[in-house]
């Protein structure tokens, strides 16, 4: 991830302004929810800086101090050491002075500070009401939108690295908040919002025993420091599959503190695991009903009822709670996506690409959101080249014409010549979901779409286009409950001439979702292979799992369907094979040549005896039905017509990344 760090320093032309509780109390005139005043800055190297310019970043810090005051700039030097510490953090930090500009050099060498100090003489400290008391601080979050505001000294560092720990968690930008939390505990080991912030960082990056201990101590305080501790105690014992241990705790929390709706939603998604849909969907309403709590509960909340919302095809209600998410926690990627899929389904991809747009916003390298937004970009891309759109609905009405007629699709099964290998295709059955609710929406389309994009890439399958399966299933309008049925998989696999149709099942587990993936042998019905995956929430490691699924894939395609041919000619040490990449055959693919065993008699009967290996050739350059080939071994000169077989292992260009 790349990064952009700078940090905007204001002096005013005042001294500051302590009152006797150590924080300046003032009426600001900004509040959370509005824009942030636009201005354009020049650095102390006369660099010019616009805020205007900024818009697509998800997360800036407006830092007003002063140079000649220590107090004001304690939390500006924390902010410089977590930079420092985590360079590739996806925070932006910017400033404004009305210090001297000698001062201000002094300033940056003295603290080698990563960012750069603009002088403020056009008045934007008055916009950012930080006249008088400093230091001044705001949080930015999407869209330039203020979302916190500290003024004054004393708690005012503390406060602002509370919130801005509690920002990237919602962010997933882990280690930050766990660095965060852990310098406010240091400071001020009473803080116990920030030990719970702590706790819930380090369930979502595995530390269980740490978190475990954490809200144990905090539950055993009293207060909203106890009530919070018990919290993620529910969370932690839904999570290892001790829901009595759960209900319990969460029943006294409901008694101690029952304006407080996360035990509920937890609650609900282990009702919904336990297919009681209706006694969830009551646990959801109370959670959303209910108004104390830490944000990001009150955001998780109301994301999870609008999930339910969208399963029942409430798309609108869901929709309404997915804002209501993003209002609690305008860095909530996870509900912006939700919502894109949302317009997806009913077809308005302009503002579902909007949605996803801003999910990727909020975090550049969020897979999910990335891979929805191509796919929405290709649908509209598709509405708008008429030709290309004419030439699916073509196909897309003859196909669904032979699954309603069963007709046989593949003339060429019956062709003379049975050795040599057809291409290889592919396609994807969208995986039946199964168990809890799934925070993120799309996760078979997702999936899928990367695992379509690898095995292309591969150039040793090929697998059919998604855009024509999905409407191929809107056509003959198959629901997730039909493709269940394994015969109606293979009656849709075999009328797209897929030799291989891949589907399978993922399972919501509290901690993780467990992927249950089959390819299935459309001609023989044999399951070639079945893999077996524990995937992390929220789509960590996307890429790293999907790769490692993609290799497996070609392996299982390589092993049990070897690639098979003919020498056409060969000379010297050189040959061409009657094999290009319109089957699968990549540069480097390895192949053996090979004869027929001669017969053997045994026991009154003829069989035919095992292949010999004569040699081993390796291709040099690809063509569409041709291929040249070094000849690597040979025990006697290759000949026209000898026979060649695809060897185990995946060829670099096949993707074994």
């Amino acid at each position: 991830m790349k990064i952009i760090v700078r940090v905007m320093i204001c002096l005013t032309l005042f001294a500051t302004i302590v009152i006797s509780s150590g924080v300046a109390v003032v009426s600001a005139q900004l509040e959370p929810g509005d824009e942030a005043p636009h201005f354009v800055l020049e650095d102390v190297y006369g660099r010019s800086h616009k805020l205007s310019s900024m818009r697509d970043n998800s997360l800036i810090i407006i830092y007003f101090f002063d140079t000649s005051s220590q107090s004001s700039q304690e939390g500006l030097l924390s902010l410089n050491k977590l930079i420092s510490e985590f360079p590739a953090a996806d925070l932006l930090i910017w400033g404004i002075t009305k210090s001297p500009k000698n001062k201000v050099s002094d300033f940056i060498v003295e603290h080698d500070a990563g960012f750069p100090v603009m002088i403020d003489n056009k008045d934007v400290s008055l916009k950012y009401d930080a006249e008088f008391i400093l230091p001044t601080i705001y949080i930015l979050g999407p869209e330039l939108k203020i979302i916190d505001y500290f003024q004054g000294v004393g708690q005012t560092t503390e406060k602002m690295l509370l919130a801005l720990a509690e920002r990237e968690l919602q962010r997933d930008e882990v280690p930050v908040a766990l660095a965060l939390a852990k310098d406010i505990q240091e400071k001020n080991p009473d803080n116990f919002k920030a030990k719970t912030l702590y706790g819930y960082a380090a369930l979502k990056v595995d530390k269980k025993e740490e978190a475990k201990d954490i809200f144990m101590d905090l539950a055993g305080q009293s207060g909203e420091a106890k009530v919070a501790g018990m919290e993620g105690l529910v969370k932690m014992n839904f999570d290892q599959g001790k829901p009595t241990q759960a209900l319990e705790i969460a029943e006294a929390i409901e008694k101690e503190a029952p304006e407080r709706g996360y035990v509920n939603v937890l609650k609900g998604d282990y009702l919904y695991s336990q297919n009681n849909e209706e006694a969830a969907r009551e646990e959801y309403e109370k959670a959303v009903a209910k108004n104390d709590g830490i944000s990001f509960q009150k955001a998780y909340a109301h994301n999870q009822y609008g999930r339910l919302q969208a399963n029942l095809g409430n798309y609108d209600q869901a929709r309404i709670h997915y804002d209501q998410a993003i209002n609690f926690d305008p860095h909530n990627l996870v509900a912006m996506s939700n919502k894109g899929v949302t317009y997806q389904k009913e077809g308005e991809l302009e503002k579902a690409l909007a949605a996803f747009q801003d999910a990727m916003k909020v975090n550049k390298n969020d897979a999910y959101s990335e891979i929805l937004a191509r796919k929405t970009q290709q649908m509209i891309s598709l509405q708008k080249n008429i030709a290309e759109k004419e030439r699916v609905d073509r196909l897309v009405k003859e196909l669904a014409d032979r699954f309603r007629k069963q007709s046989k699709p593949f003339p060429f099964l019956n062709r003379k010549d049975s050795w040599t290998s057809r291409p290889m295709i592919v396609t994807f059955v969208d995986f039946q979901e199964k168990g809890g609710l799934a925070a993120r929406d799309g996760i078979s389309s997702v999936m899928t779409a990367q695992l379509t994009e690898l095995l292309n890439q591969s150039g040793r399958v090929q697998v059919v286009e998604r855009i024509i399966m999905d409407r191929l299933l809107e056509e003959l309008n198959l629901g997730t409950s039909d493709l269940a049925d394994p015969q109606t998989a293979l009656k849709l696999g075999r009328i797209l001439a897929a030799k291989i149709v891949t589907t399978g099942s993922l399972l919501h587990l509290p901690d993780a979702s467990l992927l249950s993936l089959r390819l299935i042998d459309s001609e023989t019905t044999a399951i070639p292979k079945v893999l077996t995956r524990k995937l992390a929430p929220g789509g960590m490691n996307l890429d790293e799992e999907m790769q490692y699924i993609n290799r497996e894939m070609l392996k299982a395609v390589i092993g049990k369907y070897p690639l098979r041919g003919f020498i056409v000619q060969a000379a010297g040490d050189e040959a061409i094979i009657n094999l290009g990449s319109s089957q699968g055959v990549v540069l480097g693919t390895l192949f053996e040549v090979i004869e027929d065993g001669k017969p053997i008699k045994y026991k009154g009967k003829v069989m035919k005896g095992l292949p010999a290996q004569i040699g081993k050739i390796e291709v040099v350059r690809v063509e569409p039905d041709m291929c040249s080939v070094r000849i690597v071994e040979q025990n006697r000169p290759l000949q026209t017509d000898d026979k060649i077989q695809e060897m185990a292992g995946v060829p670099t260009g096949a993707g074994s990344g």
